[in-house]
């Protein structure tokens, strides 16, 4: 269930805050499910009232914020001033940027500076940073004393519209993406599109991968209007993106029944991509627009979808500079080798998500590893 509702916030004058800032429509989304309800704030200058917002959801007053080597000179001085500001006392641990950083060995890393710096069962963690933040500080969070809250502070579209929304945390191992981790949901994602405006171009692009995939799979509307979307007003689209992705983890939070399987579509094959290019070659999101166009390919031949669609679908990926095709020169192989370890895979056999139309997707289980293979021979 999502319900969303609008307030003004009010400009402050606090002695100590780190500005006084004009009134602001802020979008509230209450996200809830079976066993968890949080909200998600989405709108401009939130990082302005940090503290205040922390405040009204978390009567704590430690917190580690982790950041990462990009991110912090950008905004962790802001935020820490943010969270003092509203009598917290932050704690800064920044690790190097990229998916590189997300290890076990970085997340116990983390919890010894935690641990070094006092923090308790009371405090809570913030992640500042695109997904690989999201997703290692949620780990984090989920571990540390057994479970302490998190609040999520996306500052890339892909997060904000993503990986910030359903709970999965996580790290990587050598033979896969995010095999080892856990569901816990954070107590408050803030997401201030202010911070887009710092995003490089190809930043930028990938966010709309996962656009793209919430609309082939759950929004026809969504998926024509984004060829013409607002890219000065993506606050609407923000919040549409949450609502998709909220309400199928809602339907089945810990993926038991393959409703939240959907959101996986492109991924058993841009997961493999992301691996067998050691995780430089491509940021996550043009793995994933790669994989979108594979699994398109493998609809056409195992549920029906039109040439035409597909070739919809590819066009609307271009347009936001995301690739379609491989690099001549890119070792398939290394492809196939890594998709045995995707958590698709389920004692052994392949579930694999087809889209018949778009706005529709289904889980199947009649796609062979020979499908997928020929799939990724025409990218």
């Amino acid at each position: 269930m999502v319900r969303v509702y609008q307030y003004n916030a009010e400009p402050i004058n606090r002695p100590g805050s780190v500005d006084s800032v004009r009134s602001v429509s802020v979008a509230a989304l209450e996200i809830r499910g079976p066993a968890y309800h949080y909200p998600a704030l989405v709108g401009s200058n939130l990082l302005a009232r940090l503290g205040d917002y922390t405040r009204k959801y978390l009567p704590r007053e430690t917190c580690a914020v982790i950041s990462d080597s990009n991110i912090a000179p950008l905004f962790a001085d802001h935020v820490k001033r943010g969270l003092a500001s509203a009598d917290f006392q932050p704690t800064p641990i920044t690790i190097p940027a990229g998916e590189k950083s997300k290890t076990l060995q970085q997340a116990a890393a983390i919890c010894d500076q935690m641990i070094a710096a006092g923090l308790d069962r009371q405090s809570f963690v913030v992640g500042l940073g695109g997904g690989v933040i999201g997703d290692i500080s949620g780990f984090v969070a989920a571990i540390y004393h057994r479970g302490i809250p998190h609040v999520q502070i996306p500052t890339t579209l892909l997060a904000m519209v993503d990986s910030s929304i359903g709970g999965k945390t996580g790290v990587n191992t050598s033979a896969g993406k995010n095999l080892i981790g856990a569901i816990h949901h954070p107590a408050l994602v803030i997401d201030d599109v202010d911070v887009l405006k710092t995003l490089p171009r190809r930043e930028f692009n990938q966010g709309f991968a996962e656009i793209i995939k919430h609309a082939i799979i759950a929004d026809a509307e969504m998926f024509v209007g984004l060829k013409n979307v607002d890219l000065e007003d993506l606050a609407p689209l923000i919040r549409r993106n949450i609502e998709i992705k909220s309400k199928i983890v809602a339907k089945d939070e810990r993926d038991r029944t393959g409703e939240r399987a959907l959101l996986n579509f492109g991924h058993t094959v841009g997961h493999a991509i992301e691996r067998a290019g050691n995780y430089r070659e491509f940021l996550h999101g043009e793995a994933i627009s790669l994989g979108i166009v594979a699994a398109c390919s493998v609809s056409m031949k195992k549920a029906g979808l039109p040439r035409d669609q597909r070739d919809a679908i590819v066009d609307l990926l271009q347009r936001f500079d995301l690739p379609a095709r491989l690099p001549p020169n890119f070792q398939r192989e290394k492809i196939f080798q890594a998709l045995p370890y995707d958590k698709k895979f389920e004692s052994g056999k392949i579930r694999f998500v087809v889209t018949p139309r778009i706005g529709s997707a289904h889980l199947s289980n009649e796609v062979t590893m020979e499908d997928i293979r020929e799939a990724v021979d025409q990218l």
